[in-house]
């Protein structure tokens, strides 16, 4: 019985010992931590596994995108009589199909920013009451309804309030996916996951331009509803991030989830405990003043705002407008469904390498890079255009501008493309989180609204060459802002973050 009694004795000293050998461990970060590379229990399947999931609705968002793209020729009405209602609208045609006319069409491709707009304005409101989970499942919805609207429309009405509640959970995914994404991802992989959003956003896109050229519009409306639908079943598997569940007291679930995402083996006590201590350092529940009152917050949503500003003064869809006559220009024969589909293959794999690329690189490095390399290929369209418009020859440098188009998308994919997004769910603590995000969603959707509907008047105006001279100065101004201002956040936990937005050192 005493012998018995000094095996037990010895076995609880001996995982005594461990305990503290492993706490002094999870204190001591250059021996343990547990939200970087030196974490070797982890494994990364099902964090990539829960950012495909949510990036479902990412896609979802491309083809809603991309959509106008191959149906609005197919709504142009051939030489057949037109019903028209009392209002003096088109309704159908005598062959049954729907014909809109050109104000129309305007109407049906801007009401997505529209209600990308709104759509954000509620949704950081909503993952912070009811968790990121539930409101992407919620806002899942209106995908649904959208495409459904979609596939039956008969009437201009019926289109308009697809595209509306289309745009309504495009504008929400900006929001909640970031979100989720940047709170279950560990900080070794957190910028390649951070990439998914962009890059299934360029993934619909793509999907669209394949698929909208060869099937009628109802059809290809079908198809696109395929994924919103698989996205709610199987948005049902994942859990909610551990960074809410902690929010919420729920410190158990928030191990749970932990374990489910970062393998079962994973210290799950020593990351809670880290993720613990940068929501005790906020104030917890935040409200929009807190953005300006606050020097972290207000630095946060400072660089946020300019990296969507940024991105939409890049130029980027006056050069996709743009795509085909100057594939033309380069003497090329090739058919527009053709010239969207090069551009939207190039986007998904550029953005794909720089998945690759950001947690290497960081996202400080390729920002400049992108908004450089932009700003010269603007230069040179904006040049080219000025001596096509001057009337000089330039048969002999044909080349040069779809040089220019290809390089602009490929430096675009790289940096501009993914890392605002990136970013906008690094920059703030989970208090704040879910207003910064819709703010800076809800003023990337307006720009889109802004710079589509003044690109026309710039054209007209200014013509193509001052046009694309002027988004290449915006790119310059970029490239010194990031400079300046924006600071790497590659390899850095939420608290590192927010001590070099209040100007601390590490």
């Amino acid at each position: 019985m005493e012998t018995d009694k000094m095996v037990k004795a010895m076995a609880r000293w001996w995982q005594t010992v461990k305990e503290d050998d492993h706490d002094a461990g999870a204190r001591n970060p250059m021996l343990y931590d547990p939200l970087t590379e030196n974490n070797v229990k982890t494994t990364k399947l099902m964090q990539y596994v829960a950012t495909f999931v949510v990036c479902l609705g990412a896609i979802s968002a491309g083809t809603a995108l991309a959509w106008s793209s191959p149906v609005l020729p197919q709504m142009t009405a051939p030489n057949v009589t037109i019903n028209v209602n009392s209002t003096g609208q088109n309704l159908t045609t005598t062959d049954g199909e729907l014909y809109l006319t050109p104000d129309q069409k305007t109407w049906v491709s801007s009401l997505l920013a529209i209600g990308a707009f709104f759509g954000a304005i509620p949704t950081g409101v909503i993952a912070d009451a009811i968790g990121r989970k539930y409101t992407a499942l919620v806002m899942d919805i209106p995908f649904i309804v959208a495409w459904t609207t979609l596939i039956f429309a008969d009437s201009p009405g019926a289109l308009y309030f697809g595209r509306f509640m289309v745009g309504i959970s495009t504008g929400s995914f900006c929001v909640v996916a970031p979100m989720y994404i940047s709170e279950i991802a560990e900080t070794n992989i957190r910028g390649t996951l951070g990439t998914f959003f962009q890059l299934s956003l360029t993934i619909g896109i793509l999907l669209v331009y394949l698929i909208g050229s060869m099937v009628p519009w109802r059809t290809l409306s079908t198809l696109c509803l395929f994924l919103p639908v698989a996205l709610f079943i199987t948005m049902f598997l994942l859990p909610e991030t551990p960074t809410y569940l902690l929010k919420k007291g729920r410190r158990g679930d928030a191990a749970l989830s932990l374990k489910w995402l970062w393998g079962k083996y994973c210290d799950s006590r020593s990351a809670i405990q880290i993720i613990q201590a940068d929501l005790d350092s906020s104030s917890g529940e935040a409200s929009l003043s807190d953005l300006y009152y606050q020097k972290a917050n207000r630095k946060g949503i400072m660089i946020s705002l300019a990296l969507m500003l940024f991105q939409q003064f890049s130029g980027i869809n006056a050069v996709i407008f743009y795509t085909v006559p100057i594939f033309q220009a380069a003497g090329s024969s090739l058919d527009p469904a053709v010239c969207s589909i090069i551009v939207g293959v190039v986007q998904v794999i550029m953005t794909f390498a720089s998945s690759l690329l950001i947690d290497r690189a960081g996202r400080k490095i390729l920002l400049i890079f992108s908004s450089t390399v932009m700003a010269i290929c603007l230069a040179i369209l904006g040049s080219y255009f000025d001596m096509k418009a001057e009337g000089k020859d330039v048969s002999h440098i044909g080349w040069l501008p779809l040089l220019c188009v290809v390089m602009f998308i490929v430096t675009f994919s790289v940096g501009y493309g993914p890392i605002p997004w990136l970013m906008m769910g690094e920059l703030f603590l989970p208090d704040i989180k879910g207003t910064a995000v819709s703010v800076s969603v809800m003023f990337n959707w307006a720009m889109v609204f802004v710079v589509t509907k003044s690109f026309d008047s710039m054209m007209e105006n200014w013509g193509s060459d001052m046009t694309f001279w002027f988004f290449a100065v915006c790119m310059v101004g970029g490239s010194y802002f990031v400079h300046k201002v924006v600071f790497e956040t590659k390899g850095r936990s939420a608290g590192q973050i927010q001590m070099m937005l209040e100007g601390r050192p590490l």
